[in-house]
């Protein structure tokens, strides 16, 4: 995985962590889960949306075609290192048009099923093609960074961010020509210093009714000013979802 996530290509754009959050509860988020390696290194997160698929970012999936063997889902718990239960990875697809930045969007399936508990659920999926409104708040969640260029949280923590028009988020990425697309939304604080940031990339981003209607993707930094995180709009990918589920 790229140490520097936000669309590694382009320069100083990083993956995303929580900063500026609080710790979640248990079952506040029961379909999010930690991917990591079988050393317990986490890099990214996800949704588990059945008890054998889980959705990602794009950019949390393997280079190339093989599966590295060591690949491993933690699901139903509020830490990366214990708890809950763990599965390998059988395969993957990332959206065919994913170009690095746009189509962020990957399914993992997994080679030991998922089932249900009092700390499991799967997560519940936007209509297609809605879009949150400006202004609206959403809350998003990771073990990642709890500022930029700072270290992993061991416990899942969470933040709320209010949702900014694709309108201002493309003139505020414009001058880094860092194009926001129709497949992607905003959400942020105008002055910074909450976000999500290294670590919780491939996450969830969910609305007031706990449907899962972002995927960390990228952003300028962590809880900057001025740049608010950008989240792929899974309801732009319900069919991708469905016919890989």
């Amino acid at each position: 995985m790229p140490a520097l996530l936000f669309a590694a290509a382009i320069p100083e754009k990083q993956e995303t962590q929580i900063v500026g959050g609080t710790a979640a509860a248990a079952g506040e988020f029961p379909f999010i889960v930690s991917i990591q390696t079988s050393a317990g290194e986490p890099f990214c997160a996800g949704t588990l949306l059945n008890a054998n698929t889980v959705m990602t970012a794009g950019h949390c999936s393997p280079e190339g075609s093989e599966v590295p063997l060591d690949l491993l889902i933690r699901a139903g718990s509020l830490t990366t290192a214990s708890g809950g239960v763990t599965s390998g990875v059988s395969n993957f697809t990332i959206f065919p048009k994913y170009d690095g930045e746009d189509y962020d969007i990957s399914i993992l399936k997994l080679s030991t099923s998922i089932p249900t508990s009092s700390t499991i659920a799967y997560g519940r999926l936007p209509a297609s093609d809605s879009d949150p409104a400006a202004g609206s708040i959403t809350t998003v969640a990771g073990w990642g960074a709890t500022r930029e260029g700072g270290s992993s949280s061991a416990s899942l923590l969470k933040v709320s961010v209010p949702v900014i028009s694709r309108t201002q988020c493309q003139a505020a990425y414009a001058p880094i020509q860092s194009p926001v697309t129709d497949r992607m939304w905003c959400a942020g604080e105008a002055a910074g210093g909450k976000d999500a940031c290294q670590g919780d990339s491939g996450g969830p981003i969910v609305d007031g009714s706990s449907t899962v209607i972002g995927i960390v993707s990228w952003g300028r930094g962590c809880a900057r000013a001025e740049f608010p995180g950008v989240y792929t709009r899974v309801s732009s990918f319900i069919s991708f979802i469905n016919s890989n589920l």
